[in-house]
């Protein structure tokens, strides 16, 4: 329930920041009579959410136990890469997404109405989608039927009330901090996300390996305790993995996990410096070249001064035998 209230407070959140920050432009330059064409843009963001989600719980009844399985093992995978895609694109976005909203907003006031409502269910519709596609997932995960739901709307509640906060200007919170620290955590849920999604599609006879246990502890941590209940609800914790499950657990999880926190512009930084390093060894034996042409070119220059020199003694004397 845990991880589903984190993801629909994370995604709700930002669907939020991005409408408040198109109303508030729209208020602020004096296009108040636009505002009805966002709010068309965002009822349509929603009913497409909720219908991708219902398409995929009645779609998937139909189908065969393995055929539920592929298609949910297939389904977490791709939720998996749309969450690392949204925790890093915010990541590096987030401190521009003002000035970038603004700007789509000047082109769509622009084209007109029809743009503006492409604009608010473009930029709310895919959070919407990827919140779909997770809850839905983490829904036939647990075992506890409606609690991943409400959790998921719980979030987006809350969500929806920080984002109406934030407007009013009532309540001012480091965002870049939350997005580090819940982007974070849903790596970790991520990561259990996608060990499921394997474990599914080994039920499915996709992959192999579905009897090659990693550990079993489930005397230790039973499946249908509180704690393991808990566990699996906020992590997706299975007290008996298979190797397969681990072993692409551990490799999605670190090195994400170590890419997604660390300081921004890192690799960009390190390589700068490389760059710089070997720029100023190259340009040494340059200098040095440089140096030697430019003493060579000094000779060149007195030499030329003296010619000029001699030169203009010798119009002078033609010039005054001429006149």
């Amino acid at each position: 329930m845990f991880s589903n209230f984190l993801i629909g407070l994370r995604e709700g959140l930002e669907a939020s920041l991005v409408v408040c920050i198109l109303i508030a432009y729209l208020v602020k330059t004096g296009n108040r009579n636009k505002l009805v064409p966002i709010w068309v843009g965002v009822g349509i963001a929603v009913v497409v959410s909720l219908a991708f989600g219902a398409g995929l719980e009645f779609g998937s009844q139909e189908m065969t136990f393995k055929a539920q399985e592929a298609l949910g093992g297939s389904l977490s995978i791709v939720s998996v890469g749309l969450v690392t895609w949204m925790v890093f694109w915010m990541r590096r976005t987030a401190r521009h997404l003002k000035k970038e909203l603004h700007g789509k907003l000047d082109a769509a006031l622009a084209m007109g109405t029809g743009a503006l409502v492409a604009t608010a269910l473009l930029a709310v519709g895919r959070e919407g989608l990827e919140t779909s596609l997770f809850v839905w997932r983490a829904v036939h995960a647990a075992d506890d039927g409606w609690h991943p739901m409400i959790g998921a709307f719980l979030g987006i509640a809350a969500a929806v009330v920080l984002g109406w906060l934030f407007y009013r200007g009532a309540l001012k919170i480091n965002l870049a901090k939350f997005f580090t620290w819940t982007g974070g955590m849903l790596v970790v849920v991520a990561a259990g996300v996608l060990a499921y999604g394997v474990h599914d599609l080994q039920e499915a006879e996709f992959l192999g390996g579905l009897h090659n246990r990693a550990f079993d502890i489930s005397a230790t941590i039973p499946p249908d305790s509180w704690y393991g209940t808990l566990l699996k609800g906020t992590f997706n914790f299975q007290p008996d993995p298979t190797v397969l499950q681990i072993t692409v657990w551990a490799l999605y999880l670190i090195p994400t996990l170590a890419l997604f926190l660390a300081p921004v512009g890192f690799g960009r930084s390190v390589g700068a410096t490389d760059q710089k390093a070997r720029k100023a060894t190259d340009e040494k034996p340059e200098a040095g070249s440089a140096g030697d042409g430019a003493r060579d070119g000094d000779g060149a220059v007195h030499d030329g001064e003296r010619v000029r020199d001699g030169a203009r003694r010798a119009g002078s004397r033609t010039g005054v035998d001429e006149v």
